[in-house]
């Protein structure tokens, strides 16, 4: 699909959108995202996770500090354990190339240390939380890289399901914290993933200052999009995405193992101050 308004109908679930800019193909790359959970065994071509890998590096790093690593595992022994800890997802076993993307403060707490200087400000939460961004940041570059190849991805957030188990099975050492997982392979055609329509801009473009109220009426549209969408892709969700998000967030048992993540983080390295 290249038709920028096909694109946007299938993004937001709705034709009233308006856009008068000249169109490229960054832009059919980014708006034709979908989330790939059914992968062919084929391998990526030689060069394919450098090429993803620089891509990630050409993103934002705050102070240029490159506060994030990647870790690429392609054998079946160690996709099948980070399957097992992220809740038993097939498509990690399947994907011939599974990233691992780090939020990495041993790098620079080793720099410090060989430069014979202290490294205190790495115990704040903010260099966690820049950490963290970096990672994201270099990730989403990578993603798009991928899809531009005409591989799939998706991203595993259930590694953090899990933390300290994850980081022996990677080998991580302390300060090094696992953020997200991410798939990336050729998609198995044959159960081809729809594009998932997102919140109407009303819902999220805030013009001047921020306003909660006014969301209303685009959070009601975008329910009925979402139940639309469930029914059409035959998704066993009941009810509309605001029943269904608020599900996920109800209790500390929604979670999934994530309430304990302070602890986790802890327990990796990460004094948070």
């Amino acid at each position: 699909m290249t038709n920028p308004t096909e694109l946007l109908y299938s993004r937001y679930g709705q034709r009233n959108f308006d856009f008068d800019t000249n169109w490229n193909d960054s832009l059919t790359t980014l708006l034709s995202h979908r989330s790939i959970r059914a992968y062919l065994t084929d391998p990526l071509p030689p060069g394919t996770l450098e090429i993803l890998v620089a891509a990630a590096q050409s993103a934002a790093t705050s102070s240029n500090l490159q506060t994030w690593s990647v870790v690429a595992v392609e054998t079946v022994e160690r996709k099948e354990k980070l399957s097992q800890l992220a809740g038993n997802q097939a498509h990690i076993r399947q994907c011939p190339l599974f990233l691992v993307w780090l939020a990495d403060l041993a790098r620079l707490t080793y720099v410090a240390e060989s430069q014979g200087l202290p490294h205190e400000g790495l115990d704040y939460l903010e260099m966690f939380v820049m950490a963290t961004i970096d990672a994201a940041l270099a990730a989403q570059n990578a993603a798009v890289a991928a899809e531009s190849l005409g591989l799939g991805t998706v991203y595993i957030g259930a590694l953090r399901n899990r933390p300290e188990e994850v980081a022996e099975v990677l080998n991580l050492p302390p300060h090094i914290f696992a953020v997200f997982g991410m798939c990336v392979g050729y998609p198995d055609l044959e159960k081809a993933a729809a594009i998932k329509p997102r919140l109407p801009q009303p819902a999220v473009l805030h013009r001047e200052i921020y306003q909660l109220a006014s969301q209303e009426e685009a959070i009601a549209r975008y329910n009925e999009v979402m139940k639309a969408f469930y029914t059409e892709q035959k998704m066993n969700v009941p009810g509309d995405w605001s029943e269904h998000s608020s599900k996920r967030v109800a209790t500390r048992e929604s979670l999934s193992g994530r309430d304990r993540l302070r602890e986790a983080l802890n327990n990796l390295g990460f004094p948070l101050h």
